[in-house]
């Protein structure tokens, strides 16, 4: 009888070592992406534009500030007549090499748009969740802006806003920390810089809408959750309630919204870079480099090209990567 239980009970150990771990969340996730081909493609492309952008100094054959008018509007591949350097990609209308402004303009275009959606992210989740949590008038206050503002036009309220901060960003008070920070990043002069954190903020401005909606939303089906309850009958505040039970639960929507939102932070910091109410010459932007192209398109029709192709790409590659997200956490999809 003793043998008989014994080996009954190896039998179970081993039956039991057999059977496959079971996955993570995270795991679960990763498989379910892995098998979104477009989603996976479009990961790879950002984070290799990424890269790009990192690296830009190291990547950029010449300097993107130097002016050379005697080799101005120099075709792809040409060969500069001062000395021996190729411009791979010409040069513009003040003779500055396209190819390292490209790449420099990566950095900072990047830089704006990811700030802006971290901005927006943080501050929508904060007011979402004291809105869904709180709901009563701090709600119907809170929401009421929100609506309101969503049902202004947007891109209008950005030019003038830009406008009238960029008049002078000297005034703005920002922390000298910060724009040193800023400065020695992106590897611009202090003022731009300046102006690079007041694009950012009229973005982040107008960003955080959205997703404090969203927030709202998973706030108030998380709030009545058993877990939740348990945490509040042990005495847990209402900003531990939010911060350590709320948030990290609507992590999964709030990412997907942010890979979205900086898709349409790229295309926007680039309209307003491209209507000259965003990051103004020399400092090279996607958006100001098409501005400039724009005006000698008729003459030089490969010039528009060069800034736009990145700026679609990137938008669409950091829009298919949100899709493959959104659907890799859809339990009613099958990947």
């Amino acid at each position: 009888m003793t043998t008989t239980t014994a080996t009954a009970g190896v039998l179970d150990i081993r039956a039991a070592e057999a059977l496959p771990e079971e996955e993570s969340q995270l795991q679960i996730l990763a498989r379910r992406f892995s098998r979104h081909r477009l989603a996976m493609v479009s990961l790879v492309v950002s984070l290799v534009i990424m890269l790009i952008a990192l690296l830009a100094p190291v990547l950029a054959p010449y300097n993107p500030y130097e002016i050379d008018v005697s080799n101005t509007f120099a075709p792809l591949m040409a060969h500069s007549e001062v000395d021996s350097r190729i411009h791979y990609l010409g040069t513009d209308h003040l003779g500055r090499d396209i190819l390292s402004r490209i790449l420099f303009a990566a950095r900072i275009s990047l830089t704006a748009a990811f700030l802006s959606t971290l901005g927006s992210e943080i501050i929508g989740m904060i007011v979402g969740a004291i809105s869904g949590y709180y709901r009563g008038w701090i709600d119907s206050v809170i929401m009421r802006f929100v609506e309101f503002m969503l049902t202004l036009p947007q891109l209008p309220l950005l030019l003038i806003i830009s406008a009238i901060l960029l008049q002078s960003p000297e005034s703005i008070p920002i922390p000298g920390a910060v724009v040193q920070l800023m400065s020695w990043f992106m590897l611009i002069p202090p003022r731009e810089a300046q102006l690079v954190i007041v694009v950012v903020s009229v973005l982040t401005a107008f960003g955080w809408l959205s997703t404090a909606r969203l927030m709202r939303g998973m706030v108030l089906s998380l709030r009545e959750q058993d877990f939740v309850e348990a945490a509040r009958a042990l005495g847990a505040s209402d900003l531990r309630l939010i911060m350590r039970h709320m948030i990290p639960n609507a992590l999964a929507p709030i990412i997907v919204d942010a890979s979205l939102l900086l898709a349409g932070f790229v295309i926007t910091e680039s309209a307003l870079s491209f209507l000259g109410f965003g990051i103004q010459d020399p400092t090279p932007t996607w958006g100001n480099m098409l501005n400039f192209a724009e005006a000698y398109m008729f003459e030089h029709p490969f010039l528009p090209l060069i800034p736009g192709t990145p700026i679609f790409i990137c938008s669409l590659a950091f829009n298919f990567v949100g899709d493959g997200l959104r659907d890799a956490l859809d339990p009613r999809l099958k990947l």
